[in-house]
């Protein structure tokens, strides 16, 4: 098992906790909310093979502290704390470009940072990415009601068990995650706060031009939450992706991690041969 290093960047809304393990090219996973970096743990040791993995916590999860909630703006403080992130990395360690491994709100701080400064990414593994849901008054609803705390409370976690399909030793880890919303109240602020931003307009990627560098993109057959029928193939024709589907809930990574690894490494493989090429659109991939 390769030996894992904690280190803790400053950024603007606070410190981050980062979980860094093997040597090489360097892949970054960004977890979806609730969750932490232990929601890769079925994949990190595959990845850390053969690259440097950078395991972020997000604010107030896993080993980070709380943001200063007074201006945490939700996913739109990922998407500028993740660049920050990324510029410190690269100036103090030399570690850039990086592939980007997002899952939901991770994978919408991603794709904002590819199209911000494409300079700093050298791939996407996206795993169904927030920003393609279609905005109307009852998707704006649904967000503000479960970004609120009172009912927040007594729904992170039954609403986890919908999403999370296949029960293991990690998913069952991120349901007592999810679990603390109701215990934690600095999470449960944080935990709101994120599911408020997803009404914004700013959250709303349908049209952001395809990635300028290689990107793989995955999704739960099963998803309750991001729909693959729906939100998965609004994202692949918007990003002109195909579509690498499993029979898993929100995080194929966690539930089926052989399966998921099993497309991830051989594009991780083609990335420095791949001359900024996309894979193709149209097909439906993965089981």
């Amino acid at each position: 098992m390769p030996t894992c290093d904690n280190l803790q960047v400053t950024t603007s809304s606070g410190d981050l906790a980062l979980q860094v393990t093997g040597s090489g090219p360097t892949i970054v996973l960004l977890h979806a909310n609730p969750g932490s970096s232990k929601d890769f743990d079925g994949v990190s040791d595959q990845l850390a093979a053969e690259h440097r993995v950078v395991a972020v916590d997000w604010p107030e999860y896993g080993l980070s502290p709380a943001p200063a909630l007074d201006s945490f703006r939700g996913a739109m403080t990922y998407r500028d704390v993740l660049v920050e992130l990324l510029d410190e990395l690269t100036d103090g360690h030399g570690w850039g470009p990086f592939v980007l491994v997002g899952s939901s709100v991770g994978g919408f701080a991603a794709l904002s940072a590819a199209a911000a400064r494409p300079d700093l990414v050298a791939g996407l593994v996206l795993v169904a990415p927030g920003g393609f849901t279609a905005q109307n008054p009852l998707t704006r609803l649904a967000c503000r009601s479960l970004g609120r705390s009172s009912i927040a409370r007594f729904t992170a976690k039954p609403l986890a068990r919908l999403y999370l399909r296949c029960r293991n030793e990690t998913t069952r880890r991120t349901l007592a995650e999810a679990g603390s919303i109701a215990t934690n109240p600095a999470r449960r602020e944080v935990y709101c706060a994120i599911w408020h931003s997803f009404a914004e307009p700013e959250h709303d990627l349908r049209d952001l031009a395809p990635p300028p560098v290689p990107s793989l993109l995955t999704w739960g057959r099963f998803d309750p939450v991001l729909p693959a029928f729906t939100d998965g193939r609004r994202a692949a024709k918007a990003l002109d992706l195909q579509l690498h589907r499993y029979p898993t809930g929100h995080e194929p990574y966690a539930e089926l991690p052989d399966r998921w690894i099993g497309d991830v490494k051989p594009f991780l493989a083609a990335i420095p041969a791949a001359g900024g090429r996309r894979l193709p659109a149209g097909n439906d991939g993965g089981g």
